[in-house]
């Protein structure tokens, strides 16, 4: 699933081709994608149409486009597949297009494509700027809003594995299974390390971690594990390629030239250096 990086990527292309341009239609053509629009797809493609967005915003894994008129947004979540592509009006429906927007100036649609169906849009009101369904997520560490102090209060209080509280969209959002491995090993902790036996400079520590890792990934275009993740205009991003722990089992660490290793976490995988990431006793 395409984590904050990934997500950063998408919201600036959409910035970039889609902010201020009107809406001139919008076409739900897979029901599912508009799942949890309560009203219906017809209801949703009717309160787009002659409407301007705004700008192109992001919380953790959420894009929104806030819209002219009330205070409402359009709120995407890319699932496991989705993609949101800038493509030229004349060019042909993909295999797997769910929604299509055309824009009044007659140029590149904005379209929504989603091979499995995991991922969604929906109208939503704002709640302070906020798509009111996402209201309850945490700020992710790059926003103005996170709080650096309270973060490390509430991460101690888990009483859980490191890992899963970095997971937990309630306490930092846009973190996931990849970065969260990629952190750890930066910031030299095992992944099941109890979050009540951290220390307040090695929060700090890995919340750095955390950011550094994650910018690093920015800066490459996100990580692409197949053809699935993609920018606007269809491009893979490149950091696989700087992963140090990540989908490495068996291959030396770059610290210490240990084989990585893997265990199973939550019906996942977690990735780790037996040497620099000392498991808990």
């Amino acid at each position: 699933m395409p984590e904050l990086p990934e997500v950063e990527v998408v919201r600036r292309g959409l910035a970039e081709w889609v902010a201020g341009r009107e809406i001139a239609s919008a076409e739900v053509l897979h029901p599912r994608a508009t799942r949890r629009h309560v009203p219906g797809a017809e209801e949703f493609s009717a309160r787009l149409r002659d409407r301007t967005v705004l700008s192109a915003e992001r919380r953790g894994k959420y894009l929104w486009l806030p819209l002219s008129g009330d205070e409402e947004a359009l709120l995407a979540h890319l699932g496991m597949s989705g993609q949101l592509l800038i493509v030229p009006p004349d060019s042909p429906l993909e295999k797997h297009l769910r929604v299509r927007l055309r824009f009044a100036d007659g140029g590149s649609d904005l379209r929504f494509v989603d091979q499995r169906t995991f991922g969604h849009v929906m109208l939503s009101p704002l709640v302070e700027g906020i798509p009111a369904p996402i209201a309850h997520i945490a700020p992710d560490p790059f926003e103005k809003s996170f709080d650096a102090d309270a973060f490390a209060t509430n991460l101690r209080k888990k009483k859980t594995e490191i890992k899963r509280a970095l997971l937990d969209q309630s306490l930092i959002s846009g973190v996931g299974n990849i970065y969260a491995d990629e952190a750890l090993w930066l910031a030299k902790l095992h992944w099941a390390r109890p979050t009540q036996t951290l220390t307040r400079p090695k929060i700090a520590e890995l919340l750095a971690a955390v950011r550094q890792v994650m910018a690093a990934a920015l800066v490459q275009g996100g990580t692409s594990f197949d053809s699935l993740y993609v920018n606007v205009n269809g491009e893979s991003g490149y950091f696989d390629r700087s992963l140090e722990v990540y989908g490495r089992r068996d291959q030396p660490c770059s610290r210490c030239g240990t084989p990585i290793r893997r265990d199973p976490f939550m019906n996942r995988s977690s990735y780790s250096c037996p040497t620099c990431q000392r498991k808990p006793r």
